[in-house]
């Protein structure tokens, strides 16, 4: 649950704006306004000229340090998405699902000017292999092994931006919470699990809580999570009367975010916090530990917000 679609620095904050769509999240502003791959190959994309294009591209510099990218020209410009493995790496194969550690650098288009990079305080990020929803990157992701470097060029809104990746790290995670499950408490909406693990849920009647619920529902085995670290998570939301809003079950993806640093509601930074890896939680958030009076679209102004998230990993 993002507080912003921007909240997560320097080069992690470009992404967020570019590829808002493969780190999703529930932002609750999600919609048509966000770019997407399928989106982009219906607005005059020529495919041929924009691989054509980024094959000029020198990607150079040592394995772990940020690298140096020379565009061929000043703009360059590509018509939607393409992505590029320029060389591959010596560890272990990709696979589909794992969380990948990824260093980036992110150049504009229009004169090369650095728009941030993981490097300079050594601050990778996470995505998770096959569920980027960018059909160009995950292809190439999928041929590739850790170590490897992509380059990935990408035109959101009539601005062309050029991406360095490098994964450093691949990371098999469960797929759901495991654990000892808690008894439900009365009072609360019902849980119900899919045999894949998705929830759905019962709501209850009368007046939503004024303060932050938080209840274990699986007890995972793992250490406690601590404000600092990056965790990741599946998730569904729904609002108080039980409307879904957003689900990464749905999506087939995993959200990762970092606890105590503002980049989701505050609901969820105090309810993952102190949580054990492994664990489902059910969050009932208040306005005023969720989104206040924002009006954010499919969330109405003053919603109280019911979540479950399953806690997969933490570094």
């Amino acid at each position: 649950m993002r507080r912003t679609t921007t909240a997560r620095g320097l080069a992690a904050a470009t992404l967020a704006l570019a590829l808002s769509f493969s780190l999703a999240a529930c932002s609750g502003d999600s919609g048509g306004d966000k770019p997407t791959a399928s989106a982009s190959a219906s607005a005059g994309v020529d495919a041929a000229a924009d691989k054509a294009a980024l094959a000029k591209v020198k990607l150079e510099g040592d394995a772990g340090k940020e690298p140096t990218i020379t565009l061929p020209s000043k703009p360059f410009n590509v018509t939607g998405f393409v992505a590029r493995l320029v060389k591959d790496g010596d560890g272990a194969a990709i696979e589909d699902g794992q969380n990948l550690t990824v260093h980036m650098l992110v150049v504009d288009g229009k004169d090369g000017a650095n728009q941030g990079s993981t490097y300079t305080q050594n601050t990778p990020e996470t995505l998770t292999a096959g569920a980027t929803t960018i059909t160009q990157l995950d292809d190439v992701l999928k041929k590739a092994h850790v170590g490897a470097r992509v380059l990935l060029a990408i035109n959101a809104q009539d601005t062309t931006q050029v991406y360095a990746l490098e994964v450093v790290d691949a990371k098999t995670i469960p797929a759901r919470a495991e654990g000892a499950a808690v008894p439900p408490v009365a009072g609360l909406p019902a849980v119900t699990l899919g045999e894949d693990g998705a929830p759905s849920i019962t709501p209850v009647a009368g007046d939503a809580p004024t303060s932050l619920v938080v209840q274990p529902l699986i007890t995972g085995t793992g250490p406690a999570v601590e404000n600092g670290q990056k965790v990741t998570v599946k998730y569904t939301g729904w609002l108080w009367d039980g409307t879904k809003f957003d689900s990464s079950w749905d999506s087939k993806s995993t959200f990762p975010f970092t606890v105590g640093a503002g980049q989701v509601i505050t609901g969820w930074d105090k309810g993952v916090a102190g949580q054990t890896v492994g664990s489902q939680v059910l969050l009932v958030v208040p306005p005023s530990e969720g989104y206040g009076d924002q009006d954010k679209g499919t969330i109405p102004p003053n919603s109280t917000l019911v979540f479950v998230v399953d806690i997969l990993d933490a570094a």
